[in-house]
């Protein structure tokens, strides 16, 4: 028996079935998420993260043919402009039926795109949200997004699927005063969002053809429990899904809600994470950790269910996660990445030429290694599945934790440069993360000026070649009189 939520649904073409029971319980399920010209997505899945409309070191033609990728997320944050700019984004010529998102992102019409408000995972800002709108972080600073900015947004640029606002708290603990904040705010921008884009007052024109996916705050149930109540009642005709932001906020899913997909926001950091919020019932994860693990040159080795003893070597160390490819140890290594993965690295490449092209600063190293490891993820959520469909999740999940190492490797290596933006200070007085790369010729040579005047020992370009060879910079040559 399954069920699925299309006759409730706002969108006819948004439907969500889950297979077997479908009480909202603590438990592992199987669902099936299907939009009409969409590639339909098995539950439970990943949904993989994006940097200004692509996944980071993937073209679109090696994402469409080295890899199974069939839904993005992707953030209206970094899509915001000054004033006086206009943004190409929005001027994008579109039909009715066409999304400007994918148009001008160049994405296949198979890909179902997710947008949300902010990146995933998401940058403390140092102004703070209001009630009519959130802090965001910009390429040109920080601002402000309001309500009605992201209705508008979501209108003109027609993702399959829109995260509602939500006022949270990154990088801190609410106090109860700004709790009880929070879950007004939220509470009034999903009424605020679900009218402006779904409303019965508008006209077939103006209503917007997204799926409308509410968030639940990471607090107690007491602590929203008037929001859910209204999330169950007046606005439940116009949601779609559920987006979450920890794995806590399962146990408190209303039951009327249950049938709803949950995409959560939660930030694993090991596929032992994910698993245990598979185990609550989580129906769509975000993993940053993919992306962070080919910028450090770490490939996935890791399988569902895990490996027995029986036929390999016992050993009482646990298998490693992944390989550091950055390691010396494989400048010899002609052996792919694993021998059982049939993904296009491991078929065509080497451990030894990914790690000659890590040395290197390649970019070709971090595609290699993002295709290995996207595909490693969809062979382990598939697994994920299977072993749901048999009734053995529970010992499938308890043999991997005993098998597998609690974290992956440490990196040894350097990362690309950051992409797209850049990271704020870690306070107001401290110096940037990433200083600039280059400076101005006339204050270097302002500053050299300087040097040599302080400290005659420094060599100059007058210097002769006694004085270099003084300073190290050359030897002199002495050619001996015959």
């Amino acid at each position: 028996m399954g069920s699925d939520n299309t006759e409730d649904s706002p969108n006819e073409m948004f439907k969500f079935s889950l297979l077997g029971s479908a009480a909202a319980v603590l438990a592992p399920r199987l669902g099936r998420l299907a939009i009409a010209g969409r590639k339909p997505i098995s539950t439970p899945h990943y949904v993989p993260l994006t940097s200004r409309g692509m996944v980071p070191h993937l073209a679109h033609d090696v994402m469409r043919d080295s890899t199974a990728i069939g839904s993005l997320f992707m953030e209206k944050e970094q899509s915001a402009k000054k004033s006086s700019i206009p943004i190409p984004l929005y001027a994008v010529p579109t039909k009715p039926h066409e999304s400007a998102l994918r148009k001008f992102t160049c994405l296949p019409d198979d890909i179902l795109l997710i947008l949300g408000a902010r990146r995933e995972p998401p940058i403390p800002c140092a102004p703070s949200n209001t009630p009519s709108s959130i802090a965001i972080l910009t390429s040109v600073g920080f601002a402000q997004l309001s309500a009605t900015q992201y209705a508008e947004a979501t209108q003109k640029l027609s993702p399959d699927i829109v995260v509602g606002l939500s006022d949270l708290t990154i990088g801190q603990t609410p106090g109860i005063k700004r709790r009880a904040k929070m879950v007004d705010r939220t509470h009034a921008f999903t009424t605020h969002g679900t009218e402006a884009l779904l409303g019965p007052d508008l006209s077939e024109h103006s209503r917007s053809n997204a799926a409308y996916f509410a968030p639940i705050l990471p607090l107690e149930n007491t602590e929203q429990q008037i929001y859910l109540e209204d999330l169950e009642t007046d606005l439940r005709p116009f949601i779609s899904g559920l987006a979450l932001y920890e794995p806590a906020s399962l146990s408190i899913v209303p039951e009327e809600l249950g049938d709803l997909p949950r995409l959560l926001f939660s930030g694993p950091t090991t596929p032992h994470d994910i698993l245990r919020e598979v185990s609550l019932g989580a129906d769509l994860l975000t993993l940053p950790f993919i992306s962070l693990a080919s910028d450090t040159g770490v490939a996935f080795k890791f399988v569902f269910p895990a490996p027995t003893n029986e036929g390999t070597q016992h050993s009482s160390e646990p298998l490693p996660l992944a390989d550091d490819l950055w390691s010396t140890s494989y400048t010899t290594d002609t052996a792919p990445l694993d021998k059982s993965c049939s993904c296009y690295t491991c078929q065509n490449h080497h451990r030894a030429y990914i790690h000659h092209l890590l040395s290197a600063k390649e970019m070709l190293a971090w595609t290699l290694l993002q295709i290995h490891n996207h595909h490693v993820m969809d062979q382990f959520f598939a697994a994920i599945r299977e072993s749901i469909e048999r009734g053995t999740f529970k010992s499938d999940t308890q043999r991997f934790y005993k098998t597998y190492a609690s974290e992956f490797p440490q990196a040894t290596g350097e990362g690309p440069r950051l992409r797209g933006y850049k990271l704020p200070t870690s306070g107001p007085s401290q110096p940037r993360r990433y200083p600039p790369a280059y400076g101005k010729l006339e204050l270097a040579a302002e500053k050299y000026a300087e040097t040599t005047q302080a400290d005659s020992s420094v060599a100059t370009p007058d210097t002769g070649a006694d004085g270099l060879e003084e300073h190290g910079f050359a030897e002199k040559v002495r050619i001996s009189e015959k």
